[in-house]
């Protein structure tokens, strides 16, 4: 990914990702494939969707605690998730802190 990562190979790893929840329960990506609803318990792959307007990340970027001060939590809700084959990032305190971007998520709560 890039030089100030850290490469995590760990099978499996705990993790928080906030998801947008529409008015049925149903759960889905805040920004990229947001039409797509998500399910719980399943690993759910990384898939490529280039979108304007956001640097191209092919990856489920999740947080270390339930926080990202710098997004509104209106209509979303931070589930917990288990997370492989991903890289850890050290991002402003505004933004979180620690971001990990996984290939593997699979939602747990």
């Amino acid at each position: 990914m890039n030089k100030d990562s850290i490469i995590c190979n760990i099978m499996a790893q705990v993790s928080y990702k906030l998801f947008r929840q529409l008015k049925s329960g149903e759960i889905t990506s805040l920004f990229i494939n947001k039409k797509e609803r998500l399910q719980k318990g399943v690993w759910l792959e990384a898939r490529e969707f280039p979108t304007v307007g956001f640097k191209f990340r092919p990856f489920w970027h999740c947080t270390e605690k339930p926080t990202a001060p710098h997004l509104s939590e209106k209509g979303r809700v931070w589930l917990r998730v288990e997370m492989e084959d991903f890289e850890e990032y050290q991002r402003p305190v505004i933004q979180g802190g620690k971001w990990y971007l996984a290939k593997r998520i699979k939602i747990i709560e």
